[in-house]
């Protein structure tokens, strides 16, 4: 079974194209074949840090295509999403009849949803929830970049939609210190290449490393949901 990861809240801010940077070099890193594509035309953040992504102009109702496209060639595709494009897919979905196309294609479809202390956050994901209900699967990533509190969230009716009704899970990306993220950003630099860079001193090589061996260990206890299944 192909899978098709979409990373994808319509807020912006909550940390989409940091979980999905982490996340291809996770797949980097563990050698697992995929095609990666970025969405964002503004800032491409996710093809800045790793070149060979690909790049689809939401804008381009025709170029959507070429999610499935890829799909078609590779058993798993990962796509950043950018920020007010929940519209853009609902209306695509419906368009292509999305459960047919991924039935033909014998793939899969996770909605990998980072979610923070906001409202707006949350709102997004009983959106996605009740617009898409079974035709895929759930990961929400708590993103503690900002904050640690996910109050707002925990008492939704729509975590236990997810968890208890739709079998999602829950995942969470801890914060990284921001001068490290800063440096990261200065140098272009994914995590792994930082925690091997000069430019980079012994202590926040150590914490970087920290950082990402909690990341993977997280992404590890739901690769059922992210990563293609024989």
């Amino acid at each position: 079974m192909k899978r098709l990861d979409l990373i994808l809240n319509g807020k912006g801010g909550v940390g989409k194209s940091f979980f999905a940077v982490n996340f291809v070099q996770f797949l980097k890193d563990k050698g697992i074949a995929h095609v990666a594509i970025d969405s964002d035309n503004e800032n491409s953040t996710l093809k800045r840090f790793h070149p060979d992504t690909r790049f689809l102009d939401l804008d381009n109702r025709r170029e959507l295509d070429g999610i499935f496209a890829a799909l078609e060639k590779s058993n798993l595709v990962v796509m950043d999403c950018r920020a007010a494009s929940t519209d853009v897919f609902i209306d695509y979905f419906a368009e292509i009849d999305l459960s047919a196309v991924l039935s033909a294609i014998g793939a899969a479809l996770t909605l990998v949803m980072p979610v923070n202390h906001e409202s707006d956050s949350v709102d997004q994901i009983q959106r996605l929830a009740d617009q898409f209900g079974r035709k895929c699967s759930y990961v929400v990533v708590r993103n503690a970049a900002h904050s640690d509190s996910f109050a707002l969230f925990e008492s939704s009716e729509v975590r236990a939609q997810i968890k208890d009704k739709l079998g999602g899970r829950e995942i969470t990306m801890t914060r990284l210190q921001d001068w490290l993220v800063e440096a990261l950003n200065a140098e272009n630099l994914t995590v792994t290449a930082a925690t091997k860079n000069p430019a980079f001193n012994l202590l926040d090589r150590q914490r970087l490393q920290t950082w990402q061996r909690k990341l993977y260990g997280e992404i590890e206890t739901v690769t059922d949901l992210l990563l293609p299944t024989k």
